[in-house]
C-alpha cells in the first residue's frame, strides 16, 4: 500500500469507527482528501468531526522535544543540544552545562609503588 492510499484507509476506518458508535447522528458536513490523484470524500457527521479534532490535537511527534531555552528553536536533539545555537537546553542541557563549566582535568594517576603496599602479597600469606 502506498502512502496517498495509507492516510485515505486510515481516515475512512477512523470515520468509520467513530461512526459506529453513534450511527444515527445527521452529517454535518464532508471531508475531502485528496493524494496523488486518489480522492476520497468523507462525510463528518458531529461526533466524528469532534474525534478528528481531537485526535489532531492530542497528537505529539515523538521528535518534538520543545523549544530550546537559549534562543526559542524548535530543534533539540537527542541530547537536548539546539541545531540552531548549538546550546544544550532544559535540565539536562543544564547538567552538562554546569559539570562542563566544573570539569578539569585530572593529573596522572602515580604508578603503584614497586614492593611493600598495602595489597601486595607476601610470601606468607
Amino acid at each position: 500500500m502506498s502512502a496517498p492510499d495509507d492516510v485515505l484507509a486510515a481516515l475512512r476506518d477512523f470515520v468509520a469507527r467513530v461512526d459506529a458508535l453513534d450511527p444515527a447522528a445527521p452529517p454535518r458536513g464532508e471531508l475531502v482528501v485528496g493524494l496523488r490523484g486518489v480522492e476520497s470524500r468523507l462525510a463528518l457527521s458531529a461526533p466524528v468531526a469532534r474525534a478528528l479534532v481531537e485526535a489532531l490535537r492530542a497528537y505529539h511527534d515523538p521528535r518534538d522535544r520543545g523549544r530550546c531555552d537559549h534562543c526559542g528553536g524548535g530543534r533539540l536533539d537527542d541530547n537536548f543540544l539546539c541545531g540552531d545555537c548549538g546550546g544544550p537546553s532544559g535540565l539536562f542541557g543544564q547538567l552538562i552545562s554546569e559539570r562542563a563549566a566544573r570539569h578539569t582535568e585530572q593529573g596522572a594517576v602515580p604508578a603503584a609503588p614497586a614492593a611493600g603496599g598495602r595489597h601486595a602479597r607476601h610470601d606468607g600469606r
